[in-house]
């Protein structure tokens, strides 16, 4: 098997090996795409009120004393 035939070889495998990342990526974007949009909202406006209510705590523990 000569060099070129190797090469040829190997570029093979990379195209599967990125067919397969993109088969994956677009398995894990469907299941995002699944949950529901509210529920996705709702996740960060929890988020925004936890990290509100942590920075009230800590405030009021700093200025407490």
């Amino acid at each position: 098997m000569g060099m070129k035939d190797q090469f040829q070889d190997r570029a093979g495998e990379w195209q599967d090996q990125a067919k397969d990342k993109t088969g994956q990526a677009r398995e894990r974007a469907a299941q995002r795409s699944r949950q529901p949009q509210s529920e996705r909202g709702r996740q960060s406006t929890r988020d925004i009120d936890d990290a509100d209510r942590e920075m009230e705590e800590r405030f009021d523990q700093d200025y407490d004393a």
